[in-house]
């Protein structure tokens, strides 16, 4: 069959007439110029077609499996419909034609590239079009895809989907879905195909919520190696998913985090902190990155150490300086938590490394949260200085460290902050650190 381009690149009557022909063959020629109508425009007739009611005939001609041609011809009509009117697609049953498509070993992989981008479509369009594809029964046929394809277009496509049904808010029951997901992304996670490891990673990020739960089923299902791995990749759109997963995965029990160290995460951690990119994605990397380390050091002295290890605390002393407001929270965080739970040589390694600097000079922020964070880590440094000072002479090292940094002069500033929270914290810190050390500065007799 010899097709114009010319004639087919606008819906008309003669179409329309054509799709409802009893000639098969005056169908298949028709329902072709629908499908190059779509794909070629710039802006796709989508309303026209709904509006001239053909949707219900391409329906018809997606369920005739004698007939390839024209079922994979109403398969691309119907899967760029999904693009702008999901609502039609629903209500035409067309995802149930779909998922059955999709689920038989004997459809052509083409036709099953078109079901699966149309399932996407739909699941993308909302939280409650996501929700009936699912209940449809689309994510096995969709899972199934990855399993069964080689083809690297077809693995990227199956992924995207995925990332569709995995997505919104409220996710759906992880319970349902999460343990399949993973074991299917397991498979196919050492691609190393861009777009293909952009896809599965969101996907794995949605699913990824910080349940202590989820995250074992994330390391029963041996898929933290390969994700730690991939911090290691060249593509900012394949890290900042796994970075983000990641994040989560660090929240759970010391035996969880335990394995994100084991598996080599924070030297890779420390290679995206060092990594240049000002674009809002490396700004969210570092950003997460960062967030990932303080999620650690808030752990025990053991998970404390292996940061010491990495040599990560001059490098998130350097980063305190970056101009990002939230990156300065998230290695403030660090820093503060590890002051909370490391010993006291941790501690001095940590002053040793330049770290009260930085927890001074953001005591002036606009942001209260960095403020109580850089109280609190300062308050355990006094503290440490205290047991130094019993040791070592009479005198706290680390407050007159704190007062050469100006620290001392903006904490009792901070005793007036609009803040609750952080004025009585103040407040505190002045009378048991410096109230005495000043009174006996006034009592001393003059030379």
């Amino acid at each position: 069959m010899s097709l114009n381009p010319e004639d087919m690149t606008e819906v008309n009557q003669e179409m329309i007439d054509g799709v409802w022909s009893d000639d098969p063959s005056i169908q298949l020629e028709n329902a072709s110029k629908f499908r190059y109508a779509l794909s070629h425009a710039d802006d796709p007739p989508v309303a026209k077609i709904v509006e001239s009611g053909v949707v219900p005939r391409f329906v018809e001609f997606l369920k005739k499996e004698d007939n390839i041609e024209i079922q994979y011809a109403a398969a691309c009509v119907l899967r760029m419909v999904s693009e702008g009117n999901t609502k039609v697609i629903i209500d035409h049953g067309v995802i149930q034609i779909f998922v059955r498509l999709l689920g038989r070993a004997t459809s052509r992989v083409h036709l099953r590239f078109q079901a699966t981008l149309a399932l996407g479509n739909v699941a993308r369009a909302s939280v409650e079009s996501r929700n009936i594809v699912l209940l449809r029964g689309a994510m096995g046929p969709v899972l199934a895809q990855l399993k069964e394809n080689t083809e690297i277009w077809m693995l990227t496509t199956a992924a995207r989907t995925l990332l569709h049904l995995c997505a919104g808010l409220p996710r759906p029951p992880f319970h349902q879905i999460g343990s399949h997901v993973l074991a299917a992304l397991q498979r196919v996670l050492h691609k190393d195909d861009e777009y293909f490891l952009s896809n599965a990673c969101t996907a794995l990020y949605f699913l990824a919520d910080g349940s202590k739960q989820n995250i074992q089923t994330f390391i029963n299902a041996d898929i933290v190696p390969r994700l730690v791995q991939l911090l290691g990749h060249v593509s900012p759109s394949v890290i900042e998913p796994v970075v983000s997963t990641i994040l989560y995965l660090s929240n759970g029990i010391k035996q969880q985090t335990k394995v994100l160290i084991e598996c080599g995460v924070l030297p890779l951690l420390a290679n995206l902190l060092t990594t240049q990119g000002n674009d809002t994605r490396w700004k969210n990397i570092k950003r997460n990155a960062c967030w990932t380390i303080s999620m650690i050091t808030a752990g025990t002295e053991e998970q404390i150490q292996a940061v010491i290890d990495a040599n990560l605390i001059p490098t998130l002393v350097n980063l305190a300086q970056n101009p990002e407001l939230e990156i300065k929270e998230k290695v403030v965080r660090a820093i503060s938590n590890a002051t909370s739970g490391g010993s006291h040589d941790q501690t001095k390694y940590l002053v040793e490394q330049g770290c009260i600097k930085p927890l001074c000079d953001l005591l002036v922020c606009p942001n209260v949260r960095i403020i109580s964070a850089c109280l609190n880590g300062l308050e355990r440094i006094l503290m440490a200085g205290e047991v130094e000072k019993n040791t070592t002479g009479d005198v706290n090292l680390y407050s007159q460290m704190i007062g050469d940094a100006e620290g001392k002069e903006k904490i009792e500033n901070l005793q007036q902050h609009e803040s609750r929270e952080v004025n009585e914290k103040a407040l505190k810190i002045v009378e048991t650190y410096w109230k005495k050390e000043d009174d006996d500065q006034t009592q001393q007799p003059p030379r």
